[in-house]
């Protein structure tokens, strides 16, 4: 079972690339499923069929699926939102717009990515394709299974406890109706599931993450602190794909200067995130749209190479707690110790070994934090953080 998952900033092609990876997947021979959990699907437009809640049949062993968040979140929130819609109407906040308020931001999309864990233990399917949300909504839904494991851990048993106590004198007292024993298990069910979709993800042997960028200074900025993230948050990014890449026939004429910046910029992409490997996909002729043109790009994309194959192993980059500070790992392979330098400006570290440079983004745990010392040892570079540099 592989798990392959897409993202990037929106507008970069990220559901075509994912599209392409899954038809080449098939035509490899292996049943493949290609799941959406963008909220704005545009699955079923790039593989020219009509998707829904559940897989299609698109061609030979390829299927897809436009998850409708609306019923995944009826189906692991319907008991707590009812009970938060009794406690709205308690409180006389009919308003239509508090409806929005029963369902936490994020929280849609971490129910659309649950159907994860369904289909890879089915055995139905050989790989699993997820066109995920931009990275911005990406991020943001990595922290919250950590956030929901401490709270149901520590937290929670008290609170059920409390609930119990209370919920009789709260009824009698108030006319309030506290969370019943249902409203609690579904919290905690949906909690534990959520750690087991993510041990899913965290698996570096079937999940890998796939970050697509264009040849342009925003979205390489983005996709530099996504990756940051992701290792933070120990999963495993295996490849950085270059979309719409201008041909050699468009260095004259009018796209001379467009192809000069995208050159500037590959070379960019290829010393921010080496050594993952950098697959480039070529602007296409014409619209992407429907399997041919998808078995084409896919084509492009991965040339001689396994599109199920994990195309990296181990952390580029990893980030320690230690008892005095912080200390931040990276992967610099096939260099010399002499080479290096060290330069920080505000949350970006800029690391030169040679004549190439590695602009890294640094998360908020290192913000404001001065470098205390670096040593080059076994191909990876470590940098002591200390405390906060307004202390």
């Amino acid at each position: 079972m592989r798990i392959i998952v897409y993202t990037g900033k929106g507008g970069v092609g990220k559901t075509s690339v994912a599209a392409a990876t899954a038809a080449r997947l098939a035509k490899e021979g292996r049943r493949t499923l290609i799941m959406s959990t963008d909220a704005a699907h545009s699955l079923s437009d790039s593989v020219g069929a009509q998707l829904g809640g559940d897989p299609v049949s698109i061609a030979p062993r390829l299927w897809g699926q436009e998850i409708d968040s609306l019923k995944e979140t009826e189906k692991h929130w319907g008991e707590v939102r009812q009970w938060l819609t009794s406690l709205m109407n308690w409180a006389e906040l009919n308003d239509v717009t508090n409806e929005e308020m029963l369902v936490f931001p994020g929280l849609e999309e971490l129910f659309s990515l649950m159907q994860l864990k369904r289909h890879a233990m089915s055995g139905d399917y050989d790989c699993i394709v997820v066109d995920c949300a931009p990275t911005g909504e990406t991020l943001r839904l990595l922290s919250y299974p950590n956030v929901l494991h401490w709270w149901i851990e520590k937290i929670f048993p008290y609170q059920r406890r409390l609930a119990k106590v209370a919920r009789p004198v709260a009824k009698m007292v108030s006319g309030l109706e506290l969370p019943n024993d249902n409203v609690m298990n579904k919290i905690e069910t949906f909690v534990r599931e959520l750690e087991d979709m993510q041990k899913l993800m965290l698996d570096p042997d079937m999940t890998s993450i796939r970050l697509v960028v264009n040849a342009e200074k925003m979205v390489i900025a983005e996709a530099r602190r996504a990756f940051t993230y992701l290792c933070l948050f120990g999963f495993n990014t295996d490849a950085v794909v270059i979309n719409r890449i201008l041909p050699k026939e468009a260095a004259t004429g009018y796209w001379t200067e467009w192809h000069s910046i995208q050159e500037k910029y590959e070379r960019e992409i290829e010393a921010s995130f080496l050594p993952l490997p950098i697959l480039r996909i070529p602007m296409m002729q014409t619209e992407v749209a429907g399997l041919t043109m998808l078995e084409r790009m896919g084509e492009a994309a991965f040339a001689e190479r396994i599109a199920s194959d994990v195309l990296h192993r181990g952390k580029i980059q990893d980030i320690r707690k230690e008892e005095d500070g912080y200390v931040l790992d990276l992967s610099i392979p096939f260099v010399n110790k002499d080479d290096l330098q060290l330069s920080q400006k505000g949350d970006e570290l800029t690391v030169q070994a040679g004549p190439y440079k590695r602009k890294v983004l640094l998360p908020r745990v290192l913000m404001g934090r001065d470098i205390e010392g670096a040593r080059f040892t076994e191909r990876k570079l470590s940098i002591r953080f200390g405390g906060k540099s307004d202390e």
